[in-house]
């Protein structure tokens, strides 16, 4: 598994905890890393899940009203919390970094769909990502 796709766990992972939570997502991922910062390669994957959770933090109301529009019928609140977490990293990574083809991050984000959710949020999931890559240029 390769350092950004566990940094878009560790990322995913602070978003959902702290949105159960209610508390900031960035203060939750400090604090696993203190947890594990002694074991091998963990500041570039912190790094980049660092990178990830402050660009949703910063951006989550455009994320959040994408995700409304593209959804098809579905609001944020419908959503199992962990495909919202699993949503707002993908879109962050479509939207604002230019530097990741738009396919992996879908690929990334429908594989923990996968992993981490229903049966059927993997298909959501791609279904709703590739709707708003394809229209990322109007944005």
């Amino acid at each position: 598994m390769s350092a950004r796709t566990k940094a878009r766990k560790r990322a995913v992972d602070a978003l959902f905890a702290a949105d159960l939570r209610t508390e900031h997502p960035a203060a939750l991922l400090d604090e696993t890393y203190k947890q594990v910062e002694d074991r091998q390669n963990q500041g570039a994957i912190f790094d980049y899940a660092r990178t990830l959770v402050d660009g949703v933090v910063d951006h989550q109301g455009e994320i959040d009203t994408l995700l409304e529009t593209y959804s098809e019928g579905w609001t944020l609140e419908r959503m199992p919390n962990v495909d919202r977490s699993i949503l707002r990293v993908a879109v962050w990574e479509i939207v604002y970094n230019d530097e990741l083809p738009d396919a992996v991050a879908i690929d990334e984000a429908v594989d923990l769909a996968k992993d981490y959710s229903t049966d059927a949020s993997g298909a959501f999931v791609n279904g709703l990502l590739t709707r708003i890559s394809g229209t990322k240029k109007a944005l």
